[in-house]
């Protein structure tokens, strides 16, 4: 039986060798390199104690170097199996999910016209190059020379020319025995609708061989020498041949300099590719005049795990980039993403190279950014988020676009990187209160402490209503510690507050952080030991109702939202003072009156908020009513001479 066009490649593609290998040996981790599928053991097929097999997991093949043992991933489960080829190639369909084809007897006489197409591609491809050397394409030469292609860099990619005779290549290709038939399959010439035979599909272009991962030219691509041309770049049509959505350009010598090292680089065209590769950047690909596909895609991950898309600096380009995003996203698997490399605006990577020259193109290269970097930009981009309404569009457009993740482990930590983005963007943003003055007049420092009474002066609540707040930050902070489950609930509030207390702040940042991690008590105690330390050896911490009862979430909730409530009260009236007395020029004022009048009576509120409150601070609110009638008492609107 054999097999129907691409299914061998697909199966090698779906499978990797790694994996089917690795079920029969044991990885020599010191001598293997598993970010670069460099992989070594001990030699399945011959006894041996040190590890001489080598697998390539890129170019999906191995060889030991004791026994000379060779093949790749079919050849594998057929020499350790003891299996025919198709049977071996059965049982690596299987673990892929693909179903085997029918039985077709003339699968051969198809492989045999696959094999007459690829002689007549190549025969095509000869014949372009000679054209080059004629004087028919003195404009095309002298095009190349201006784009920076030597004649060596030429013959190196094979570059040939098509002259305008719209019959001069089938002419010649049948004057060497070819079939019309074959010649027009294989995409080179195509039939005319009045009749008559056929026409070279590419006249008057510079010709590009297009090569599959084996070598074997499937097709060309054409780059017109008339301006006026209704298409600059051509591919040559779908055939039995070429796929251009399977395919990839400079995909062989790409595999070989990424399995030495070379970071996959993705472009636009063959112009840019030819660019890089010639600039020292071998493993650069593109797609062949189609948006990436999902088969390409997976292409590029068999070449390396992590391939920077460097597409051009420009909105179609940016386009192109934000389309491989939605592409990928269902696709992520670990250990496999995407980087992009944004280039400077309106260039490509061959205007850069030519301008600046390849320093330049490496330093764009050394700052790609992952793709959960770009998703980010993409949905904030030139946008202003400042109401509730457009902050949840955001979560909302967000969680979409998570959600098309499968893999949980990589769908968490894009979750936890988007988290980290959102908190720089709105967390920046918050107001700061306002800096209290002293009923003097003079401003004092956030952690002044007010004259403390007779009565309280052994309570730390005597120290003033900023010290107060401070206790009921790290009752909320603790509150979340505790009840992790809660962080969801209350991060609008929690992203809001503009925390004092030392280590306050970063101990906010690491709840939201780490809210879905299902350890979040050791990953703070990892990141902020002292802060975590000297939150919770608090007293008033210890003691209170909602750390104390860990098993009762709902009963933490109504703490926390009194405390939320009394806290931002609190600072609201302060802010209220602080804005009023800015305003004192001196003599009496009505207004200024009112205002006060108000913030006492918020400051009722916030106690009557918690008269309920489990969780209740008697001393903290006496002190607060107090420090607001001490200023009313001291005529605070009247200058002090």
């Amino acid at each position: 039986m054999s097999l129907p066009t691409g299914f061998l490649d697909e199966l090698r593609t779906r499978v990797s060798l790694s994996s089917v290998v690795g079920r029969k040996v044991t990885w020599d981790m010191r001598k293997s390199n598993m970010g670069k599928g460099d992989m070594w053991a001990p030699c399945p097929f011959h006894q041996e104690k040190s590890a001489s097999f080598h697998v390539d997991d890129r170019k999906g093949y191995y060889y030991c170097f004791g026994c000379h043992a060779k093949g790749d991933a079919v050849t594998f489960v057929k020499e350790t199996e003891n299996l025919g080829f198709m049977e071996a190639v059965e049982v690596l369909a299987r673990e892929a999910g693909m179903p085997m084809p029918a039985r077709d007897p003339r699968a051969a006489q198809v492989a045999d016209r696959r094999t007459q197409l690829a002689q007549v591609m190549e025969e095509a491809v000869k014949w372009f190059r000679l054209q080059l050397k004629t004087s028919a394409a003195a404009d095309a030469r002298a095009y190349l020379a201006k784009r920076g292609l030597s004649p060596e860099a030429q013959d190196r990619w094979e570059i040939g020319f098509c002259p305008e005779p719209r019959q001069a290549l089938f002419t010649a290709l049948t004057q060497k025995g070819m079939a019309p038939d074959l010649i027009v399959a294989s995409g080179v010439c195509a039939q005319s609708d009045d009749g008559r035979k056929p026409y070279d599909r590419f006249s008057n272009r510079i010709i590009f061989p297009i090569r599959d991962g084996r070598g074997r030219a499937i097709s060309l691509g054409g780059r017109a020498m008339d301006p006026n041309a209704r298409a600059k770049y051509l591919n040559g049509p779908e055939t039995e041949l070429f796929d251009k959505g399977r395919n990839l350009f400079n995909h062989g010598p790409a595999r070989e300099a990424a399995g030495k090292g070379k970071p996959l680089i993705v472009a636009e065209g063959y112009m840019d590719v030819i660019a890089l590769s010639e600039a020292g950047f071998k493993a650069a690909v593109a797609p062949l005049g189609t948006a990436v596909t999902e088969d390409q895609l997976r292409l590029m991950w068999r070449i390396s795990d992590e391939p920077i898309i460097a597409l051009d600096g420009d909105a179609a380009g940016t386009r192109a980039a934000l389309r491989v995003i939605d592409l990928a996203l269902p696709l992520l698997e670990a250990g496999k993403g995407l980087r992009f490399a944004l280039l400077p605006g309106g260039m490509d990577p061959d205007d850069l190279i030519k301008a600046r020259g390849a320093a330049a193109m490496q330093a764009v290269l050394d700052q790609a950014q992952p793709m959960v970097r770009l998703l980010w930009q993409r949905e904030t981009e030139g946008q202003v988020f400042d109401s509730p309404e457009r902050r949840a569009a955001l979560d909302k457009r967000l969680r979409a676009a998570l959600t098309r993740i499968a893999d949980p482990s990589i769908r968490s930590h894009y979750g936890e990187e988007i988290k980290a983005l959102r908190w720089e963007l709105f967390g920046a943003s918050r107001r700061p209160a306002a800096t209290p003055r002293s009923p003097g007049g003079r401003f004092q420092p956030r952690d002044a402490i007010l004259p403390a009474t007779p009565g309280t002066r052994q309570s730390m609540l005597a120290q003033g209503p900023e010290a107060v707040e401070l206790l009921l930050e790290a009752a909320v902070l603790a509150t979340l510690v505790t009840h992790p489950v809660l962080i969801h609930r209350f991060e609008t509030p929690l992203e809001r507050i503009d925390f004092h207390g030392q280590g306050h702040d970063l101990m906010r940042n690491l709840l939201l952080r780490h809210a879905d991690a299902p350890d979040i008590h050791d990953q703070i105690l990892a990141q902020a030991p002292a802060a975590l330390d000297v939150l919770m050896s608090q007293p008033h911490v210890r003691n209170a109702p909602a750390v104390r009862n860990r098993e009762d979430a709902e009963f933490a909730a109504l703490c926390l939202a009194g405390d939320l409530a009394k806290l931002e009260t609190s600072r609201s009236a302060r802010r209220e003072i602080a804005e009023a007395q800015d305003d004192i020029t001196g003599l009496s004022d009505e207004g200024l009156t009112w205002r006060l009048h108000k913030a006492a009576e918020a400051r009722n509120a916030a106690e009557k908020i918690a008269t309920d409150d489990t969780n209740d601070l008697g001393e903290d609110r006496a002190a607060l009513s107090n420090h607001l009638q001490r200023l009313i008492d001291g005529r605070i609107w009247e200058k002090k001479r």
